[in-house]
């Protein structure tokens, strides 16, 4: 299967780390469909650029907390690039600073169902021709907090430790299929969705202490995922790729 051939899906594509997933995959010469909740104009953009360079990419809206809505995405997808989905990364997550005895069911709830379930939804929706297909790739946007926890981010922490458990778990039963699941544990990371954190006085803290003495580029985060994507790791599965500067061996 050549890579002109394979469909992929990111999900969150519009902005941010996604944006930069998507940029580095059209560049590669995948097909391309992406994820966007209400920033349309923003995805439509994104898709008008790239495809105006040589892409082939499409955005679609979709509610990542809606099992209908994914099962309909999916389906768009398969029918407008005439295939099934051979590469999933799971990138679209919410965020939210919050002291751990102010976190309420609501915010616990909506955190999980974002960062958790979506992805356990699109991972499931997507299996089947996978498997049919004999290969696949699943790659799940984690983060450094689903390593060592979270401060003010406690319920955000326990969202995205569960997402690197999902992604082993995955690779334990789906490995034998040629389906590879991996997760990439991002630091400290310059996105719309970080500016907050990296304004504060804490976050200052955090950067001073990185011992590459900066933080990341959406750019690098994207270069990693294609390289997951590729033959070439074919054998790394189950795996959580650390890309923070070296701010925690695990």
């Amino acid at each position: 299967m050549g890579i002109n051939t394979k469909i992929c899906l990111v999900t969150g594509g519009s902005r941010g780390i996604g944006r930069g997933i998507v940029n580095v995959l059209s560049d590669r010469g995948y097909k391309v469909a992406f994820t966007y909740n209400r920033e349309r104009q923003t995805a439509q953009d994104l898709e008008n650029k790239l495809n105006n360079n040589g892409g082939n990419v499409k955005s679609f809206q979709m509610s990542i907390e809606s099992r209908e809505s994914i099962i309909s995405v999916i389906d768009k997808i398969t029918k407008y690039y005439n295939g099934s989905i051979s590469v999933l990364i799971n990138n679209a997550a919410i965020s939210q600073e919050k002291p751990f005895e102010n976190i309420t069911d609501m915010d616990w709830e909506t955190m999980m169902k974002v960062n958790l379930q979506g992805p356990f939804i699109c991972s499931q929706e997507v299996l089947p021709d996978m498997v049919k297909n004999q290969w696949g790739r699943m790659i799940n946007i984690t983060s450094i907090g689903g390593q060592w926890g979270g401060f003010n981010q406690v319920h955000y922490a326990a969202s995205k430790a569960a997402l690197i458990n999902l992604s082993q778990s995955l690779a334990k039963v789906y490995s034998r299929f040629g389906i590879t699941s991996n997760a990439i544990a991002i630091g400290l990371v310059k996105t719309d969705m970080s500016a907050a954190e990296l304004d504060s006085e804490d976050g200052k803290k955090k950067v001073s202490n990185i011992p590459a003495g900066r933080v990341g580029s959406i750019k690098e985060i994207a270069n990693a995922v294609k390289y997951l994507c590729s033959q070439d790791a074919s054998y790394i599965t189950g795996q959580t790729i650390n890309l923070n500067g070296g701010m925690y061996f695990g």
